[in-house]
Parts: structure tokens; sequence; C-alpha cells
């Protein structure tokens, strides 16, 4: 398979991945945690990359199906640590994580919180979905380069 076509694939995954967590966010309700947007980064940049690099680059571009491939592993394992900090096998940053209590005094009491990092807003199937994007991110990444570097 053309390496293009391989960055592509990735570019189409990665935009389908961002569309899912935008549709739980406005569509469902579950707002993001600051790892979530971790998680988005990545993604935002592999389907710019990975959908309008071939168009703009032209003649060899394994380079440009790697950079996506990069891209698309990277959100994967923000999103695997994220599952970690959720099921409390690694430790989550301070900002989002733990038992951390601030009072503000009595001004907006009615207005929702910080989103916790290592509370799952929801799962299917135990997997949350952080994990689900790990789970899809790292499998693509991993098929796209096994795709890439596999002989004619």
């Amino acid at each position: 398979m053309r390496s293009a076509r391989i960055a592509q694939i990735l570019g189409v995954i990665a935009l389908s991945l961002i569309l899912g967590a935008l549709g739980f966010q406005y569509i469902a309700h579950f707002p993001p945690c600051e790892m979530c947007h971790w998680q988005r980064w990545p993604l935002i940049a592999a389907a710019v990359v990975g959908l309008l690099g071939p168009m703009v680059v032209k003649g060899d571009s394994r380079w440009l199906a790697f950079v996506t491939i990069l891209l698309v592993a990277i959100s994967g394992g923000i999103g695997f640590y994220q599952a970690g900090v959720e099921w409390h096998f690694f430790p989550g940053p301070e900002a989002c994580t733990g038992t951390r209590f601030v009072f503000h005094g009595l001004d907006n009491l009615n207005e929702p919180g910080a989103v916790r990092c290592d509370v799952a807003a929801w799962r299917f199937m135990m997997i949350s979905l952080a994990g689900w994007n790990a789970i899809i991110s790292l499998g693509s990444a991993f098929t796209g380069l096994v795709m890439l570097l596999r002989k004619k």
C-alpha cells in the first residue's frame, strides 16, 4: 500500500476519534478533563497531516505516513496513561486527580467544578473513553507501521 494512502487512512481514524470525542462532549454532555484535551491535540495534528499532507507533498511520502503514525500513537499513549490513572494504576496530574478540595467561598456555588481525570465519566465493556482511544489509536498506529515497513 502506498505511504500516502496509509497517512490518509490514519488521518480518517484520527478525525473519527476527534468527532467521537466532540460528540460525547456536546451531544452526550460529558465534559472533558485536562488529560482528555491532551489526547485530542495529537489527533487533530494527525488528521491535518494525514488528510491534507498527501495533497501538498508529492513524491516519497513515507515520512508523512510516519509522522501521522507517530501522532496517533502519542494520543494512544496518553489514552493508555489516563486509563491507568482512572484504574489507579498510575498517579495522575495533581491539577485534576485525587481528593483535592479547594474552597472558593460561596461565589459561583452552582457552577460545575473541574472535571477529574481519575474518574471515568462513561465506560463501555468496562473500558473508559480514554481506554478506547488507547486501543484504537495504538492498534491503528501499529497496523499502519507494519504496513509502512512491509516490503512491496
